[in-house]
């Protein structure tokens, strides 16, 4: 953590923000820190970590400029933890689901693309979890597998009888926010015995939702470890419960918040013929537009929204489109965002992304077309084990306003066992939800409250945590998390119209 400590405690708001913005930093010519994030982007770490070397030495450098450079230096390391693979450790890994793995197929599949990897300084090393991604994203190596195991994605991504009661009761009564129920959560955040030096103050911070009407409701907190939780206000975006307390000599150090609240499912029956072009108002207007660094309007996304949306002009038809191009491009396990420069383009180029990498893209494509569109993200869970962090968003379409959309659980097609009523759910998560999720989050990239003094360990979304001592951030490494729930009792009503 040496190469952190080094950034001391100033700014630390803009410390928190430099992250997801130093590719709008960077902007101007001959900016150093743009040279360093293209040098890093193209796989040149002794040639970055020159430069910032000569960099941060010049005369009259900014704090700002400095803090910059050294999360340069910090997003190196972060790249190296997750590209830790060789091409013989990644056949190894493969040859465990596919025993009989020639190298001609290994060698058809990496030059396709398929297996995600970085040449830094003339060294090829592979993505981490690119052996489980290949049969995310190749039907040819998921058919070649021994075990045909279906994926653990979550049952509220295939059509079921949870969508149909939603719409149901949406029509029944009228509302869009529906079958509300009150949960129990609870969020813990663990670091490592001896992660910090004993007697030294932890510092964490967990996310903890807001009340979103008709969404979520009346947020309370039940306990905290230790008692003392500072809750950020209401209007944080990214909101969290903050706690602190002293490490213990080899035992770990265990934050936890328990909080209840009212969850709703969301349903808008859209006709297309009644969505108009949205008058862009002050406050729709920073929802169509650029936003460095993840996003941004390039050629590359011009063109996939061109053939895409071909001359469809209806606001809501083209959303259509663009979500289910977005829905074709497969999921799979991503790095960790704060390694990626632009995240919109990066998921367009790589043709894979995980669920808020494929929100980004598509909020970038919907903004681009004129659309607004914004961020959610939070946990989502099952009746059953299934739990897990996600991401998703918003579109706003007149006359009916804010509408959810999930391109990652995307549409929804009936099964074999389709029944009446099913072939109208196909579009279920461009406009409705499920009632088994939590928002953290209304933005990303937005800072925490208190402030963290060093670099967050996520620099855009919060789901995980964050954790920090005077000597440094605590990388994901260095902690775990957990989330677990139970339904306490349906809530009374039926949500908002």
């Amino acid at each position: 953590m040496a190469r952190q400590n080094a950034i001391g405690r100033t700014a630390c708001v803009a410390i928190l923000l430099l992250a997801a913005s130093f590719g709008a930093i960077a902007a101007e010519a001959g900016d150093p820190v743009r040279q360093v994030v293209g040098l890093i982007d193209a796989g040149h770490f002794r040639e970055a970590e020159a430069d910032i070397a000569k960099a941060l030495s010049a005369p009259g450098v900014s704090a700002q400029k400095n803090d910059e450079l050294l999360f340069q230096r910090e997003r190196m390391r972060r790249i190296l933890i997750d590209f830790t693979l060789d091409a013989d450790a990644v056949k190894t890994r493969l040859r465990k689901q596919i025993p009989d793995l020639t190298d001609a197929e290994f060698a058809r599949w990496d030059a396709a693309g398929l297996l995600e990897k970085q040449v830094i300084d003339g060294r090829t090393l592979y993505f981490k979890r690119s052996p489980g991604n290949l049969f995310r994203v190749s039907p040819e190596a998921l058919a070649r597998r021994k075990v045909q195991t279906p994926f653990d994605d979550g049952p509220n991504e295939l059509l079921n009888d949870h969508h149909r009661a939603v719409r149901d009761a949406a029509l029944a009564s009228g509302k869009n926010s529906v079958l509300p129920r009150r949960v129990r959560v609870t969020q813990t955040v663990t670091v490592n015995a001896d992660a910090v030096p004993a007697g030294e103050t932890i510092r964490a911070w967990i996310p903890y939702p807001r009340a979103i009407a008709g969404q979520q409701e009346d947020v309370r907190l039940i306990r905290s470890e230790p008692v003392k939780a500072d809750i950020a206000p209401e209007a944080t975006l990214q909101r969290t419960a903050y706690l602190e307390q002293p490490a213990r000599s080899g035992k770990p150090t265990t934050f936890a918040v328990t909080y209840e609240v009212t969850l709703y499912a969301r349903y808008q029956a859209i006709d297309a013929k009644k969505v108009v072009r949205a008058p862009m108002t002050p406050e729709l207007a920073p929802y169509v537009a650029e936003r460095a660094p993840h996003i941004v309007f390039t050629d590359a996304m011009r063109k996939f929204s061109r053939d895409a949306v071909g001359n469809e002009t209806n606001p809501y038809l083209v959303a259509q489109k663009l979500f289910a191009a977005v829905d074709r491009i497969p999921w799979a396990g991503a790095r960790e965002y704060s390694t990626l420069s632009n995240i919109g383009d990066y998921t367009l180029h790589a043709g894979h992304g995980d669920c808020g990498e494929q929100t980004l893209l598509l909020m970038t494509l919907l903004r681009m077309n004129g659309i607004p569109a914004r961020w959610q993200s939070g946990w989502i869970f099952s009746d059953g084990k299934y739990n897990n962090i996600h991401d998703w968003g918003q579109v706003y379409l007149a006359p009916y306003g804010w509408v959810p959309m999930d391109v990652t659980f995307g549409r929804l097609h009936p099964g074999p066992h389709a029944k009446p009523g099913d072939a109208a759910l196909e579009w279920f998560y461009l406009g409705g939800l499920d009632a088994y999720r939590i928002a953290f989050n209304d933005d990303y990239s937005q800072p925490l409250v208190p402030a963290k003094r060093f670099f967050r360990s996520e620099t855009v979304d919060s789901q995980r945590g964050e954790v920090e001592w005077k000597g440094g951030n605590l990388y994901f490494d260095q902690w775990d998390y957990d989330f677990q729930w139970q339904t306490v009792a349906p809530a009374q009503g039926s949500g908002g119209g």
